[in-house]
């Protein structure tokens, strides 16, 4: 095995469930991977982000953004891997104290690269890059541990965001089988 292959088996050994579980966008599926069981893995989430670290832009990124709450651990390893800033991108700015919807700097004039953990339609990525964007941050691309292969990265190419997953479901699966 590659170890490429290695890391993609010990995702799935770590974090593939099967029942029945309700997705954020609403479908329900068998299969389901507990994004929290390898993000709180530091080795494991330490291997992901040094596989993950390659496929960040050497040029034209001023920050990371990891997206709450999935993105965030894996874009703070990032930003140690790769020297990158990064800022905590909420679900939705705070009605209190800085009223921020990023914290750790400003976004308006930066271009972000979003970092998430699992992308299913996409959507929770598009909620926060119309935030972003309304902002005057400049995002045109995405990163994530695991696509689920299920319409995001076709949804996030029409809003102008380029996808580059990690693992496929189908990477994930065929790891799991071996």
């Amino acid at each position: 095995m590659s170890n490429d292959s290695e890391l993609a088996r010990d995702i799935f050994n770590r974090s593939h469930l099967t029942g029945e579980f309700r997705l954020r966008s609403g479908v329900i599926a068998h299969e389901y991977f507990d994004k929290y069981l390898f993000e709180s893995d530091p080795v494991l989430l330490r291997r992901i982000a040094e596989a993950l670290a390659p496929l960040v832009p050497a040029h034209g990124v001023d920050s990371l953004a990891g997206l709450e709450t999935g993105g965030i651990p894996i874009a703070t390893i990032l930003s140690q891997l790769t020297g990158l800033p990064t800022l905590f991108v909420r679900k939705e700015a705070k009605t209190y104290g800085t009223c921020r919807l990023a914290e750790g700097g400003e976004v308006e004039g930066r271009r972000l690269f979003i970092v998430e953990d699992v992308v299913t339609s996409g959507g929770a990525i598009l909620d926060s890059v119309s935030e972003l964007r309304e902002r005057g941050a400049i995002v045109e691309r995405a990163v994530c541990v695991i696509d689920r292969e299920s319409g995001g990265s076709k949804n996030l190419a029409e809003a102008g965001i380029e996808l580059e997953a990690l693992f496929t479901m189908t990477e994930l699966k065929a790891a799991g089988a071996n």
